[in-house]
């Protein structure tokens, strides 16, 4: 654990000079805690978090509450814990003054996200000091993974794989959705995930997207389909499948073929050097070459794919006009999920790893159209 938090440390910190930082403080809400949790390794259970990391030195975590305090001085990865109160911001300023005396730049990591309530008085107390937004920096930082990440990475995965068995054995006629992500949700806590972001839609090809469970009974013909992306150890992984109850039907087929044959092409360009964009392309280009290319578009579909590790939806989006170069070790789930009238919306995608010369699979779940007994 000393190492990887070396290299964390490093990584931030070239990022830092790289941005002409003197001090880097990130803020996380109680929906968004990844940039503190990567600095900190705690799993914060609070309103919010900060953690501050200074040019040189180490780094201090600021809690909102004692069981939160514990959690860091567990894991020992920073000089200093202090519990503030909310609002209170007082001992977060003072700490920041010291280090950055009358001159120094301060960037704040998620700084779009501070409610006023915090944001004005660390402004006021900070007058004077230059402050910029780090989001897009610590971004790109947790963009690549250290080996001890990607160990985590490669747990939640099996943990994944898990909770699709258990999704699929939950289909049944007569089921509601909220019953399924039960069942799945049973067995994810079992095998000791703390969390899981999942979306799900079911129906016919009148489906546009999907959402959290509804009451929904499942019905004979019906696809089901979800993202299903439980957390281990604060990291996630990502598996997108659909299944249909009963025997598939014809337009259910040639859909599953689109989406695979879209799947296997952002997965034959992926390797270390090429970008965000060049993976969404080739994506895409088979929908366009199948004659359904405006079902890429925004009108039906958010992204092409994405990063995930200590959030389920994390930087770089895949979008044809992103040109992050994907480095060794950055983790990335593929997934042309979207609308199209052969079988409305379809979820089909795999987590991978980056690596210099290909990926490495992160799921041990096959790319079939499942179908369901009835």
């Amino acid at each position: 654990m000393t190492m990887d938090r070396d290299w964390r440390l490093s990584r931030v910190r070239h990022a830092m000079d790289v941005a002409g930082l003197d001090g880097i403080l990130m803020f996380a809400p109680g929906w968004r805690r990844e940039n503190v949790r990567y600095l900190t390794g705690a799993l914060f259970r609070g309103a919010f978090a900060f953690a501050y990391l200074p040019k040189v030195g180490e780094p201090t975590a600021f809690v909102g509450n004692s069981a939160d305090a514990s959690a860091t001085r567990e894991i020992g990865r920073v000089k200093d814990i202090k519990v503030v109160g909310f609002p209170e911001v007082g001992d977060i300023s003072s700490v920041i003054r010291e280090d950055l005396a009358s001159s120094g730049t301060l960037g704040i990591a998620h700084l779009e996200l501070m409610p006023k309530v915090l944001l004005e008085p660390l402004l006021r107390a900070l007058e004077g000091t230059p402050i910029i937004s780090a989001t897009r920096l610590m971004d790109e930082v947790r963009l690549v993974k250290s080996g001890w990440e990607l160990e985590q990475i490669r747990r939640a995965g099996v943990v994944c794989s898990a909770g699709w068995k258990a999704f699929v054995a939950a289909l049944h006629p007569g089921v509601r959705e909220f019953e399924i992500v039960a069942a799945v949700e049973a067995e994810l806590k079992r095998m000791g995930a703390q969390d899981n972001f999942m979306l799900l839609a079911s129906g016919g090809d009148e489906v546009m997207g999907m959402t959290p469970p509804g009451v929904r009974e499942l019905q004979p013909g019906d696809m089901v389909r979800t993202e299903l992306t439980p957390q281990l150890d604060g990291y996630y992984a990502q598996i997108c499948r659909s299944a249909v109850l009963g025997e598939p039907s014809e337009g259910q087929r040639k859909s599953f073929d689109l989406f695979n044959e879209a799947v296997e092409a952002g997965l034959a360009v992926v390797r270390a050097g090429v970008t965000a964009g060049d993976i969404a392309r080739a994506e895409n280009d088979v929908f366009r070459a199948h004659g359904y290319g405006e079902y890429t578009t925004s009108q039906y579909t958010r992204v092409r794919g994405h990063g995930h590790g200590l959030h389920p939806d994390e930087f770089p989006p895949l979008l044809e006009d992103n040109e992050t170069v994907l480095e060794e070790n950055a983790v990335i789930i593929i997934h042309p999920n979207t609308y199209t009238p052969l079988a409305g919306y379809h979820v089909l995608g795999d987590p991978v790893v980056v690596k210099q010369t290909g990926y490495e699979p992160l799921l041990s779940v096959e790319r079939i159209l499942f179908s369901s007994p009835i």
